[in-house]
């Protein structure tokens, strides 16, 4: 299996998060990640969605979603043609025997304390996957107490805008 990051454009109405999760589910697919936006034009969203399949059936799953009626443009990003980005909320122990090395591995990962109390730090962190999941490795022996991750968030590099093609 392979994983699949999609760029769903859609008509910003109620009831469409819910017929494309509907489709996904239907073929028995397990959506990883799932983040959904405003985009530059008020009345679309963008629907990030990280799916883990084969080539051929994520065929048949783009060729359903066009087919509903507030679907207006999918594209596959694939990570070397896009930017691709999670964000990252986590409450490590932190009391004044470990605190500096717990700050250090922030700074690390240019990640940024965001809250603090006297036993922990509130960490927020930005990145791929692999950065954030390498961050969690290095805090878990502090003690993870709390954590929180969107899902993943993509864009296409370079000018081109897949927004701009779709409303023309």
């Amino acid at each position: 299996m392979s994983r699949h990051t999609l760029s769903v454009l859609v008509e910003n109405v109620p009831g469409v998060l819910a017929r494309v999760s509907g489709l996904f589910s239907r073929r028995s697919f397990n959506i990883e990640s799932l983040a959904v936006g405003p985009t530059e034009h008020p009345d679309i969203s963008r629907m990030t969605i990280v799916v883990s399949v084969e080539d051929q059936p994520l065929e048949q799953v783009t060729k359903q979603l066009n087919k509903l009626i507030n679907v207006i443009k999918i594209v596959e990003l694939e990570p070397g043609a896009s930017v691709q980005r999670e964000l990252l909320l986590v409450k490590v122990r932190a009391d004044a025997s470990v605190r500096s090395q717990v700050l250090e591995t922030v700074q690390l990962f240019r990640a940024k304390v965001v809250d603090v109390s006297p036993e922990a730090l509130t960490i927020e962190a930005t990145g791929d996957a692999d950065k954030l999941d390498a961050l969690l490795r290095m805090l878990e022996p502090y003690g993870i107490r709390e954590m929180v991750q969107s899902g993943s968030i993509a864009i296409g590099r370079g000018p081109r805008s897949i927004t701009a093609t779709a409303v023309r």
